[in-house]
């Protein structure tokens, strides 16, 4: 099987023009098959402030209600996810900016409303990716740029980019050999979230289960953690969670940050 890429980007790394765009020139530069998908949501919370619409998290989780739905559909799938596009596109990578709805490639549902009513958030169906139309795609040498954007009858719905990515992994690992990479601006998950060098260097899903009871990660990094082992457990060979910077090194043998392993 050739191997495919399949690589989120999000934390401060949007938010740093200098950052972003060292990271888009490496991830341009990977000659092998590819997805990128983007989040945005500090550039949302910060354009939200000034148009005067709140933001509320639970569990590293926004809540989407009618005006956030509409702040988030244009920061993630217009201004976030073109300029990135264009980006690529000035370093010959032949990008194509997408949503859940463009091509039905995810479609989802409105979560329900429990503990927590999240609002016009979507929860991805099981095997609704349309493998079919994006394994052409990359056959073309085009490469997806996702924005964290899904639909349910006419309806855009706030999706977790984690959850985009590991979906996407184990649905297209049926046509590749996938390695997913999450990228943000930490060396990878520590153990102890005040000290950069407790990085964990390799996490299976006992320790993982361990370390939550005690309380070790913050809210940012558990969408990761739960998405990384959804994927392991679902088929995907490969997931790391590492520093943006290390992205070409993430890509070989010798990888940086935390290798998330079933075993």
């Amino acid at each position: 099987m050739n191997k495919l890429y399949i690589i989120k980007i999000g934390g401060n790394v949007l938010d740093d023009e200098k950052a972003l765009k060292g990271f888009l020139r490496d991830f341009a530069s990977i000659q092998s098959p590819k997805i990128l998908i983007h989040g945005g949501g500090k550039i949302a919370t910060k354009l939200g402030d000034q148009l005067g619409i709140q933001s509320h998290y639970v569990k590293g989780r926004r809540i989407t209600d009618a005006p956030t739905l509409d702040l988030v559909t244009m920061v993630y799938g217009g201004l976030v996810n073109k300029q990135i596009v264009a980006t690529l596109q000035s370093h010959h990578c032949n990008a194509l900016g997408v949503t859940g709805a463009d091509g039905n490639l995810i479609k989802a549902t409105k979560r329900p409303v429990g503990e927590v009513d999240f609002g016009y958030v979507g929860d991805i169906i099981p095997d609704s990716v349309n493998s079919t139309l994006l394994y052409f795609l990359l056959k073309q040498n085009v490469i997806p740029v996702f924005a964290p954007l899904t639909h349910e009858n006419g309806v855009m719905l706030n999706t977790n980019a984690d959850t985009i990515a590991s979906v996407l992994a184990i649905s297209l690992s049926k046509h590749f050999d996938v390695r997913l990479i999450f990228c943000f601006e930490r060396q990878g998950v520590l153990q102890d979230v005040s000290k950069e060098d407790s990085v964990i260097r390799t996490l299976n899903y006992a320790r993982y289960q361990e370390l939550l009871q005690q309380g070790a990660f913050h809210d940012g990094i558990l969408p990761k953690l739960e998405n990384a082992f959804h994927a392991i457990q679902s088929g995907v060979k490969e997931v790391l969670i590492g520093e943006h910077t290390n992205l070409l090194a993430n890509i070989g043998y010798d990888t940086q940050g935390t290798l998330i392993t079933q075993a």
